[in-house]
């Protein structure tokens, strides 16, 4: 079972009913699709591709100090002592670091900021076109999603890039990876490795491999859309694997609401009674930053009670 592939550039023919359809479909059943011939250009993901692993190159030896390659240094010496040693299944094992607007960006190699600001225009310009086919494709006004982020055009949504590396792990007995988790946010898109896997989504009860597509830009819905969408769109469940050869690599953008931003059922027509609270989107993550690994529902039931 593979996740959907969709041709983004189909849109704008005569298949664009049939598109619509697929994207929809992605959104409903899967929560995980892939977009290729996104409009992005290649020349620019090469681009990307090269600065992000020379910029890992300057983080390597920092990476062998960070705290998951310590904890498990640690697990492996009382290995030898015969103690018993159990899974480090609370730690991440991942280089990352977040270009924001406002934030300070690595300088080396010299083109990474050019490169990654032309990146995050253009990503941000297809996360907001995908949010007005969302908008099409749940009856809801153009532009209502986007609106809904910004708290009707007084905030700026956030939109923030994750910069990781997935190095390859000597103990994959010991270490998982990334832990499961749903999304906070809005829309996400993903520019990940065309060829080391690891990324899995759960769906009906299984874990199923995000596969890697050359250039495509993966696409998952967060918890805000799920909100918004009253439960039509869902927001999923997803990992990262350790592998034992091959440095992953994952850039991963986010486009989610203003902390100030009020979210609620966006239900054309009063149509359906909303099936989620409504709430300020900085008091959800004040519940998700200490819940993000645990079943979401818990999350919408204490930020309706604030």
């Amino acid at each position: 079972m593979a996740i959907p592939v969709i041709d983004f550039s189909k849109l704008d023919g005569k298949e664009r009913a049939e598109t619509l359809a697929k994207i929809a479909n992605g959104c409903e059943e899967w929560g995980f699709f892939q977009l290729v011939n996104h409009g992005i250009p290649v020349e620019l993901l090469e681009r990307v591709k090269k600065v992000s692993s020379e910029c890992y190159k300057l983080r390597a030896e920092a990476f062998k100090k960070s705290n998951p390659v310590q904890l498990l240094n640690k697990l492996e010496d009382k290995e030898g002592e015969n103690s018993n040693v159990q899974r480090l299944d609370d730690v991440d094992w991942e280089d990352v670091f977040v270009l924001q607007d406002d934030n300070e960006w690595p300088s080396n190699p010299p083109e990474f900021k050019e490169t990654m600001k032309e990146y995050r225009r253009e990503l941000k310009k297809l996360a907001e076109k995908l949010m007005e086919i969302m908008d099409e494709n749940l009856g809801l006004q153009k532009g209502c999603i986007k609106n809904a982020f910004s708290g009707n055009g007084e905030h700026e949504p956030f939109y923030g890039t994750k910069v990781s590396h997935y190095p390859p792990c000597p103990r994959l007995d010991l270490v998982r990876g990334l832990r499961a988790h749903t999304d906070a946010g809005g829309v996400i898109l993903l520019f990940q490795d065309d060829h080391v896997g690891g990324l899995q989504m759960l769906k009906d009860g299984r874990w199923i491999d995000v596969q890697p597509v050359a250039n495509a830009i993966v696409i998952n819905t967060g918890d805000q859309i799920e909100v918004l969408s009253n439960g039509r769109y869902k927001s999923v469940w997803h990992r990262v694997l350790a592998t034992s050869n091959g440095n992953r690599r994952s850039i991963a953008s986010f486009y989610n609401p203003s902390p100030k931003a009020t979210i609620a059922p966006a239900t054309p027509g009063e149509e359906a009674q909303p099936l989620y609270p409504k709430f300020v989107f900085g008091d959800y993550m004040d519940v998700y930053v200490k819940q993000k690994f645990q079943p979401k529902e818990p999350r919408f039931e204490a930020v309706a009670a604030m």
